[in-house]
């Protein structure tokens, strides 16, 4: 059985710190590069709601279904975005990532594929995990062409699955990489990031 705890992860250019109420205003910032609360089909903060999203992370931190970090660009120092384990089960050795961003400016960098190899490292490798699932909106068809190019497994469509911040119900994406399958997508995802480094 898995077990979680806070930890800081770094490395290939980013630093994933355990979200705390410090990082709020950063974060507001962030998410301004970009306005991207104006895609309605995401999950992501307002500049004026930065705080009560980190204090929502926190409060899943303390249910014990999610761990949340920020994610700081180690060479300007700024921090770009958030990411978390979710709908952590630890009794069968499964978490998923999601609730991730990064500011506009980030998009199409390292940054993503840098904070992956991170997360599915510590997954995999720290915590022991069997399978780490994604998850995404059925409308956003740029997360769902990102989680594939990492090399999860699409699982299917989960119909009427979750509330929008609009009201709406979306139906959700369902993406996994099992353990047996981690030593080939740590290659390529590598390869992907020395390419992107080189860029």
């Amino acid at each position: 059985m898995i077990h979680l705890a806070p930890v800081t992860l770094e490395g290939h250019g980013v630093r994933l710190e355990p979200l705390t109420l410090a990082h709020a205003e950063a974060l507001g910032v962030a998410v301004a590069d970009g306005q991207l609360w104006e895609r309605w089909y995401t999950a992501v903060p307002t500049r004026d709601t930065a705080a009560k999203y980190v204090e929502d992370a926190l409060a899943g931190q303390a249910e014990g279904h999610m761990q949340p970090w920020a994610v700081r660009e180690l060479s300007t120092g700024a921090i770009i975005g958030s990411t978390r384990y979710h709908d952590i089960d630890a009794a069968i050795d499964r978490v998923e990532i999601g609730y991730t961003w990064y500011a506009a400016s980030w998009h199409r960098t390292h940054a993503n594929t840098a904070c992956k190899l991170l997360l599915l490292g510590h997954a995999f490798d720290t915590l022991g995990c069997a399978v780490v699932g994604f998850r995404t909106d059925n409308f956003n068809f740029t997360s769902q062409k990102a989680i594939a190019a990492l090399g999860a497994k699409l699982d299917g469509v989960i119909r009427h699955h979750k509330a929008r911040r609009d009201g709406t119900v979306r139906d959700s994406v369902m993406f996994s990489i099992l353990a047996a399958e981690w030593r080939d997508v740590r290659r390529h995802l590598e390869l992907r990031l020395t390419s992107r480094l080189k860029t």
